[in-house]
């Protein structure tokens, strides 16, 4: 008899035909997250658990699925999960790292380059029908080769970053928790404290996970410090920026633009003051979405599922603890 999953969305056709080869898998076919209700009535019979990031997998609704065994996150963060909880509970929870990490630093230089040369403002201003004839101070951007970039971050996606702008001649700083000295010997880049990072860069470009200690860790006092001329890009999590600080510093002209993939709350309202700005650039959160990775980070996430169902080890575990407490 086949272990009994449960998918809380469509995915690509690749990772959903491994799955159904292996479970007695259900999957939500609604363009918007399953309702709450929905994922309690879905999880009491299923041994594993394929969610996203907009799903939240909190202690109540592990408690409502006696048989789990495995949740399986096709997403690299995994903060919609309450690991500490699943632990507890002897369920192995996986996720999809390292796979996004090129798209989400081409996604991240794509906002930079658009917010730079006002390429969104400029294509309205077509459609609109202002454009009359070549002039000299219509629509004037900011420059990005040799600029100064601020990365606040340096992990995967933070270093990946700094090589493409390596690329454009960008002068690097960055700060993160923990000093990376193989990126400063391989990209050229400085390590340096907030403050001074915020104060000297005409890029800050966001690249942290999301954490008490990060939550609106870009607020008013930060946007302060930042010159006026200043562009902020965010592709990690909605919340370490603070949203309302950020609309007043746009439309003050405390900074020049901003360009973002994650709004707090996900979606934004279409009614958000942010969206009435054209100094600021807001994407759906798709720093992933190429064909390839979205279909890898599905492979990868089934992967994960299938693993977790046969008692073995995920490939990527977020708490492997879980499994070695099982094998004791």
């Amino acid at each position: 008899m086949k272990p009994k999953a449960y998918v809380t969305r469509i995915l690509p056709d690749k990772a959903w035909e491994m799955i159904e080869k292996f479970c007695e898998a259900e999957v939500w076919e609604g363009e918007l997250p399953p309702p709450r209700e929905v994922l309690f009535e879905k999880v009491t019979e299923i041994g594993g658990l394929l969610c996203l990031l907009t799903d939240e997998i909190d202690a109540p609704l592990m408690d409502a699925a006696p048989e789990l065994k495995v949740i399986s996150n096709c997403a690299v963060g995994y903060d919609n999960i309450d690991v500490k909880a699943a632990t507890e509970r002897g369920i192995i929870v996986g996720n999809t790292p390292g796979v996004l990490t090129e798209t989400t630093a081409d996604l991240a230089f794509a906002l930079l380059m658009a917010t730079a040369r006002r390429i969104p403002e400029a294509t309205r201003f077509v459609q609109a029908g202002k454009w009359k004839t070549w002039e000299l101070t219509v629509l004037l951007g900011q420059d990005i080769h040799g600029a100064t970039l601020g990365i606040v971050g340096m992990g995967r996606i933070g270093s990946a970053v700094a090589k493409r702008a390596s690329g454009f001649g960008m002068k690097i700083f960055y700060h993160d928790v923990l000093r990376r000295e193989e990126f400063e010997e391989e990209l050229g880049v400085v390590f340096t404290d907030l403050e001074r990072l915020l104060r000297e860069s005409d890029f800050v470009t966001l690249h942290v996970s999301l954490a008490k200690e990060t939550h609106h860790l870009i607020g008013r006092k930060e946007l302060e410090i930042m010159k006026p001329t200043a562009i902020l890009i965010n592709t990690s999590r909605g919340p370490i920026v603070d949203q309302e600080a950020l609309y007043d510093a746009l439309k003050s002209g405390q900074i020049t633009a901003a360009g973002l993939d994650v709004t707090d709350p996900e979606p934004i309202s279409p009614d958000d003051p942010l969206l009435s700005l054209d100094n600021c650039v807001v994407l759906p959160h798709i720093g992933s979405a190429s064909i390839a990775t979205r279909t890898k980070m599905a492979t990868m996430a089934a992967e994960n599922l299938i693993a977790g169902l046969k008692g073995e080890m995920p490939p990527n575990p977020v708490n492997p603890e879980v499994l070695s407490s099982r094998v004791g």
